[in-house]
C-alpha cells in the first residue's frame, strides 16, 4: 500500500512539472505582445481562484482552522513565485529563469538544516555547492553578468519562493484528523493571492487588446485567449493540485527533485516552441543546477535511531 502510494505520488508529481514547465513558453508571447508581467500574473491567479472558488466554498472551515497556512500559500507559493518567475522571464530567457528558480530545492535544505535544525549530510551539501557552481555557469560570470542582473535577481527571489513552497505544501500533514485538505489550501491560496496580486498589479490598466488579438510563438500566430487558458488551466489549476498532493505522498525532498524537470521541460519547450538558445556553458550550468539538487534533495539526515538516547528523550519530554 505504501509503494502504491509512492508510485501515485511519483507519478503526479512528473504530471505537475510538465504542466508547469509550459508556464512561461505559453504566457511570454504574451508579455512579448504588449501584455505586463504583472497582470500575466494577475490574469493567471485570477483565472485559477474563479475556476477553484467551488472548492474554496466547499472548504471554508479552513479559513478558521489553518489562516497562517492559507495566508503564507496565497502571499509566497502563489503570488510570489509567480510575480518574480514572470518578472524574471520577461528579462532573461525562459530556460534560465527557471534555471534560477530551481535553486529553491538547495534554499529547501538550508532551510531544514539551520530554521528547523534536522541534520544534513555531506551529500546534501556537495550538491548544493554543485548548484552554485551551475548557477555562476547560467549567468556567465565571467562575463560580467552578461544577463540581465535584475532578472537574474528576480529569478533567485522566485527560487526562495519556491523553496516555501514546498514547505508550506507539506504542512499539517504529520497532524492525524487535523490535516487540512490539499485542494482547499490551493483553492485558498490562489483567492489570497488573487487579492495580493490586485493591489500590485492594479489589473484595471490592463490592454484588454493584446488578448482580443493574436500572439506570436516562435514565427506562428496563436489566439492570446488559447494561450491564456492554458497558462490558466494546465499550467496553473491542474499543476498546482497534482503537484501539492504529489508533496503529500512523497515528501518535500523527493517532490523537490522530481519538480526539477519543470526546468528541463521548460527550456526544451522553449527551445522548440520560441526559438530561445543556450550557450554551451549555459547548458552545462543548468545541468550542474538540476544534478546539484538532485544530490541535495535526494540525501538523507542520519536517522532518529543512531542518535544518542538521551537527546531523543530530551526532545520526547520537550514536544
Amino acid at each position: 500500500m505504501q509503494a502504491s502510494g509512492k508510485n501515485a505520488g511519483l507519478g503526479l508529481a512528473l504530471v505537475s512539472a510538465c504542466a508547469f514547465g509550459g508556464s512561461g513558453v505559453a504566457a511570454k508571447p504574451l508579455i512579448e505582445a504588449g501584455l505586463d508581467p504583472l497582470h500575466m500574473v494577475w490574469l493567471r491567479v485570477a483565472g485559477s481562484a474563479l475556476v477553484l472558488s467551488p472548492l474554496a466554498w466547499r472548504h471554508r472551515d479552513l479559513m478558521r482552522r489553518k489562516p497562517l497556512l492559507l495566508a503564507g500559500f496565497g502571499l509566497i507559493a502563489v503570488a510570489g513565485v509567480q510575480a518574480f518567475y514572470f518578472a524574471s522571464l520577461s528579462r532573461i530567457p525562459v530556460g534560465v529563469a527557471l534555471l534560477l528558480e530551481y535553486l529553491g530545492p538547495c534554499l529547501l535544505l538550508g532551510y531544514i538544516r539551520f530554521v528547523q535544525r534536522k541534520p544534513v549530510t555531506r551529500a546534501a551539501a556537495l550538491g548544493a555547492g554543485v548548484a552554485v557552481v551551475g548557477l555562476a555557469c547560467v549567468v556567465e560570470i565571467w562575463a560580467g553578468l552578461s544577463l540581465d542582473p535584475l532578472g537574474v535577481l528576480l529569478g533567485l527571489a522566485a527560487a526562495c519562493c519556491q523553496a516555501c513552497y514546498f514547505v508550506f505544501a507539506d504542512q499539517g500533514s504529520d497532524q492525524g484528523a487535523d490535516v487540512p485538505d490539499p485542494l482547499g489550501v490551493i483553492a485558498f491560496g490562489m483567492l489570497i493571492g488573487t487579492l495580493v496580486m490586485t493591489a500590485v498589479a492594479r489589473p484595471w490598466r490592463i490592454d484588454w487588446r493584446v488578448l482580443a488579438g493574436d500572439a506570436v510563438m516562435g514565427d506562428t500566430p496563436v489566439p492570446a485567449p488559447v494561450l491564456l487558458a492554458f497558462v490558466v488551466l494546465i499550467a496553473t489549476v491542474f499543476a498546482y493540485m497534482t503537484g501539492v498532493v504529489s508533496v503529500r505522498k512523497l515528501s518535500p525532498q523527493v517532490a523537490g527533485v522530481v519538480a526539477c524537470l519543470e526546468a528541463v521541460v521548460a527550456t526544451v519547450l522553449a527551445w522548440v516552441l520560441l526559438g530561445e538558445h543556450l550557450s554551451t556553458w549555459q547548458t552545462l550550468g543548468g545541468a550542474l543546477v538540476l544534478g546539484g539538487a538532485f544530490i541535495a534533495q535526494s540525501s538523507r539526515p542520519t536517522p532518529p535511531a543512531a542518535a544518542d538516547p538521551a537527546v531523543l528523550d530530551r526532545e520526547t519530554t520537550n514536544a
